[in-house]
């Protein structure tokens, strides 16, 4: 905090805007951190003391009052402590998030679309910004694939621990006989890189495709080759953007979109090499399944990683995630320490 007043007070400091402008940013996530630290012990204080007051004099109506307030603190107190789990290289940026269906035609398709609608939902609860930046519909209902963009503080932070395969159970509304289907689909999250992040990638490096843009967008959307595919051919990593009519900005974005899984990529092999280092590998990544929402024959959300349990699985389907969430990225934590333990 000091060197970040240091800098602040620096006369050439708005010689170079953008860093004057994040540097300023950060002072003022900080000054905010610091300053709830301060009002939650103040107010725990307070409290404290008109319950003894409240004891000394036999004024239950205080003392209930109090009582109720500190148990309010308690929980903000606990939201806080999350807060500081969002720690990570990245986790301060906006993410990109990408679904796409499973093997199974439309019973996964239709699933991808249901992943798609809660983490929109859950973005909208946090207040964060969601833009849409491709969908591919599916043949009879739901989609194949979607990108949205989630713009907000520790977005990535928030999301990061989604990655995987998120399976369901329910008996399917697309079978006559009713049956009970399980479907499939993957989640991929990894953050928007901003221009201090340096990552290097030529035009030699990729191949370029540009297509007619599918699905929603008007009348003029789909009448000519605007949107553009980028894959690059070193990882096989291969992004699309198609949400403007304008090939330039479809092309602009879906480079930002590339650097970023780059960059991504990079952040995961770090932190595998580390968990390998201690011997504790982590699960959480392309391939592997995270989390089941059982519709029939019960109403359960389990994530498979942590062993949090919901029995609301209409909630989470409507954004209530910050339970598995908050589990997942305690347990990453806490695997990253030991294994930086274990290197030391």
């Amino acid at each position: 905090m000091d060197e970040l007043n240091k800098s602040a007070e620096d006369p050439e400091l708005w010689n170079n805007p953008d860093r004057a402008q994040t540097l300023m940013q950060e002072r003022t996530r900080l000054e905010n951190a610091i300053n709830a630290c301060r009002a939650l012990e103040t107010e725990l204080t307070e409290n404290v003391e008109m319950i003894e007051l409240g004891e000394a004099e036999s004024d239950s109506d205080i003392v209930a009052e109090c009582e109720a307030a500190l148990e309010a603190l308690q929980q903000r107190a606990e939201r806080m402590e999350v807060e500081t789990l969002l720690s990570g290289e990245a986790d301060a940026n906006d993410a990109f998030i990408e679904v796409h269906a499973g093997a199974g035609g439309t019973e996964s398709q239709d699933w991808a679309s249901m992943l798609l609608r809660m983490y929109m939902r859950w973005a909208e609860k946090k207040g964060f910004k969601v833009t849409l930046i491709e969908q591919t519909d599916g043949e009879e209902a739901g989609i194949k694939s979607a990108t949205v963009e989630i713009k907000g503080h520790n977005a990535y932070g928030w999301a990061k621990t989604e990655s995987g395969v998120h399976r369901l159970v329910r008996i399917s509304p697309f079978d006559s006989n009713a049956r009970r289907h399980t479907s499939f689909a993957s989640v991929w999250c990894y953050p928007v890189v901003d221009d201090a992040i340096d990552i290097d990638v030529s035009d030699a490096d990729v191949r370029i495709d540009t297509f007619r843009a599918s699905g929603a967008g008007g009348q003029h959307v789909n009448t000519t080759d605007s949107a553009v595919r980028i894959t690059h051919l070193e990882t096989n990593i291969v992004v699309q953007c198609q949400n403007e009519r304008s090939q330039h900005k479809n092309r602009a974005t879906a480079w930002a979109m590339l650097r970023a899984r780059l960059y991504e990529l990079e952040l995961q092999k770090r932190e595998e090499e580390a968990m390998a280092s201690a011997d504790q590998k982590s699960e959480i990544g392309w391939g592997h399944q995270i989390r089941s929402y059982v519709l029939q024959p019960y109403q359960m959300v389990k994530d498979l990683r942590t062993g949090v349990e919901s029995g609301n699985p209409s909630g989470v389907l409507d954004g209530a995630l910050d339970p598995f969430m908050e589990a997942a990225l305690a347990q990453r934590v806490s695997g990253e320490a030991t294994a930086v333990e274990d290197l030391d």
